[in-house]
């Protein structure tokens, strides 16, 4: 990773206008997928721009321990061969990893041998029975005695079953449609709205038979599948990385900035369309299509932003960018409602209680509600010190936030934005963003 993920405090002061083209590192939804599917392929896998991060890295790791042969020709260059996993000889850590953990228990459901896995502190606090409780229903023999992780999980004969969720979530799908390869047949789930689709477009390029039954794709049926075939795709920018850059060039004066070769999937543009809504100055160029994925290029203008009411179907469209959206909210004019967003509270942290109580040390007035929040704005925060909770989106949400107050801001446990955005530091500074990082 580069050199700035090991800063562990950023220094922020007001002024610096933010101008110019950057990009982003790959998606890390994708990236997690990737690694993991490469693995469970027969042959030799080549994935570029892959997310070299904490949570990552923690999945790739994870494949290896399982019997991939993985070698990097360069930092974000994977070359994987796998199809043949075998148990590993200690539990599988996947850190901080939610994503990783819980699509990682889907394949292992399936396989003929056992495994553990697990995390750091943070993770165990993470729920669980969300992904345990459909794979049971499929025949998984999986142990976890505080509905957390450690997850054991042992051979079991998995059998087909339609599915049919009670919200919306990309993780629960994805663990059902892969532990859906080995089952005995045909896997369906129901989702009530959109959720990522990242696993279903990826397994089609893989060869797998799959199919969405509905129009809007809310119903999704994968066949049993002997064999993958190999990975070679190169991943997108990362929207939800994209998002810090997008949200600080609307709220710095005078700025102007072009962020190049984002994923533009819709099932993950809710921020988009929230900032658009807002009154955003946005314009996306330059469209194209990357491993079977929309992308393009996001040009921003700083923006005088207005209140308005989020909920429903774009909250899961944009569940990791609401601590982000927070902060835009502080300085839009009237009032901002988030509401039916009560995943954020089982995150890698609360994240609505965190980024409440942070942002109040800046300066903030925020009404926290039990599925969202109130912002009357604009408000101007003053300057103080906070703290990122080892959660990569709250630390750079209130980096942003720094670059906005009177006074200046002083973020510490930063180092956890190396989870999703290796160089985020460095990319605000060469932006020209008053940044020191230490």
């Amino acid at each position: 990773m580069k050199t700035g993920d090991r800063h562990n405090q950023f220094t922020l002061r007001p002024g610096g206008v933010l101008r110019g083209a950057v990009t982003v590192p790959g998606d890390k939804s994708i990236s997690h997928r990737a690694a993991m599917l490469a693995a469970i392929a027969r042959g030799r896998s080549e994935i570029r721009n892959w997310l070299a991060a904490g949570d990552t890295e923690a999945t790739l790791g994870a494949m290896r321990d399982l019997g991939a042969t993985i070698e990097r020709l360069d930092t974000t260059t994977l070359s994987i061969v796998g199809g043949a996993l075998r148990e590993s000889a200690s539990p599988l850590n996947l850190m901080n990893a939610g994503t990783g953990i819980r699509l990682l228990a889907g394949i292992m459901a399936g396989q003929d041998f056992p495994s553990v896995l697990d995390g750091s502190a943070q993770l165990r606090r993470r729920p669980m029975k969300r992904i345990t409780e459909p794979l049971e229903l499929m025949g998984a023999d999986i142990e976890s005695r505080t509905g957390g992780c450690p997850l054991r999980i042992r051979p079991a004969a998995l059998r087909g079953l339609t599915y049919e969720m009670p919200v919306a979530s990309a993780q629960v799908k994805s663990a059902i449609l892969l532990a859906g390869l080995y089952a005995d047949s045909p896997t369906t789930v129901i989702q009530p709205g959109p959720a990522r689709d990242h696993t279903e477009r990826m397994l089609r390029s893989l060869g797998v038979d799959i199919k969405e039954e509905d129009a809007e794709g809310k119903t999704i049926t994968v066949f049993p599948q002997d064999r993958l075939s190999p990975l070679g795709l190169t991943v997108p920018g990362d929207i939800s990385s994209a998002a810090f850059l997008l949200v600080a060039a609307l709220l710095i004066r005078d700025s102007e900035l072009t962020v190049s070769g984002v994923n533009l999937n819709p099932t993950r543009t809710g921020i988009l369309d929230v900032l658009e809504a807002m009154g955003a100055d946005i314009t996306i160029g330059n469209r194209g299509a990357e491993a079977g994925e929309p992308i393009g290029d996001i040009r921003v203008k700083a923006s005088q932003l207005h209140g308005i009411e989020i909920g429903g179907e774009t909250v899961v469209r944009m569940i990791d960018e609401f601590p982000i959206l927070m902060v835009a909210a502080l300085r839009a004019e009237g009032e901002t409602v988030v509401r039916e967003a009560a995943e954020l509270r089982v995150k890698e942290t609360d994240r609505i209680a965190v980024m409440a109580a942070e942002l109040r040390k800046l300066g903030a007035e925020i009404e926290e509600r039990e599925d969202g929040f109130r912002i009357l704005g604009p408000q101007q925060l003053t300057g103080g010190q906070v703290d990122g909770h080892d959660d990569h989106r709250i630390a750079m949400s209130l980096t942003v936030a720094g670059l906005i107050t009177a006074e200046g801001a002083v973020v510490t446990d930063a180092a956890c934005a190396g989870d999703s955005f290796p160089g985020f530091a460095e990319t605000l500074q060469g932006c020209g963003a008053l940044l020191a990082a230490s």
